[in-house]
């Protein structure tokens, strides 16, 4: 048995109120709304990152928080009940709602914070770029602190190695893994929001829809470098060519990345004022 570091057991639920049992995971998801809209907020407020006022209002990051926790809900949900699990939730539909026992997908969550982002730029007339781009820098704070609850469930480990940092997770069996849920908190979440804080005071929130170009390649990315230290969803397993799920829906986030960073970095700067679409 090679060294390993030994696992850090904290219980997942936090506290209990009565019969209600408070989790790490759910406060993680709280936790990083709540942030979030506090981060996109100050950036709102800073009229240097726009050239002047910013095109959004403090009450539109107010509306963009409750229309992004209900695209991250339920597109997170579908997604993991339509990509990791179809079978299981065909057999079992009413266990589609019980999203206490686990089971959201990130790439879900992004199509259904997508959609809620295009609604609400429509809704209140706002420039759908800089609202996205808004969102995406906020982002990464809630994807550290879920994939930190994912380490305390434990859940998501990572594959059988002998590296001097392995931990044997309960209910993983007795082979010491790689703690990828730490790696993916580490790119996923600190590495990749201060790439985009770095571009934000470079000037790309003047340039709407490159802080999302960036996000979107930053995070596909880091995912698919992840995956490789990540055991795959066991019903899944591996796909052809030793792929995972993971991988194969980060793939068109790389492609759509480039693609908005060519388009951004092709205009011209915006003035805070100006609404781009």
């Amino acid at each position: 048995m090679p060294f390993t570091l030994a696992f850090p057991s904290i219980d997942p639920v936090l506290i209990n109120i009565g019969p209600l049992p408070i989790r790490w995971y759910a406060l993680a998801y709280i936790a990083g709304l709540l942030l979030g809209w506090a981060y996109a907020r100050a950036l709102v407020a800073r009229k240097a990152f726009w050239g002047g006022a910013a095109p959004l209002a403090p009450l539109d990051i107010d509306d963009l928080l409750v229309y992004a926790a209900m695209g991250v809900i339920f597109g997170g949900r579908l997604g993991y009940v339509v990509f990791y699990n179809a079978g299981f939730y065909l057999a079992h539909p009413a266990q589609i709602l019980a999203v206490w026992k686990g089971g959201m997908s990130f790439h879900g969550g992004l199509a259904g914070t997508v959609i809620a982002i295009y609604l609400l730029a429509k809704r209140k007339s706002l420039p759908v770029l800089s609202l996205a781009d808004i969102c995406a820098s906020a982002v990464p704070i809630g994807l550290f602190l879920g994939r930190i609850a994912n380490f305390i469930k434990p859940e998501l480990w990572g594959r059988p190695t002998n590296v001097a940092w392995a931990m044997v997770f309960p209910g993983a069996g007795p082979l010491p893994r790689h703690p990828s849920q730490l790696y993916e908190a580490s790119l996923e979440g600190f590495v990749l929001f201060f790439v985009l804080y770095i571009a934000i005071l470079m000037g790309a929130l003047r340039r709407p829809g490159l802080v999302t170009g960036i996000f979107a390649l930053g995070y596909g990315i880091a995912r698919i470098s992840c995956e490789f230290f990540r055991e795959p969803d066991v019903q899944l397993g591996f796909l052809f060519g030793g792929a995972t799920m993971g991988m194969l829906l980060s793939l068109p986030l790389i492609a759509i990345g480039v693609v908005f960073i060519v388009l951004a970095c092709r205009k011209p700067l915006v003035s805070g004022s100006q609404r781009a679409a």
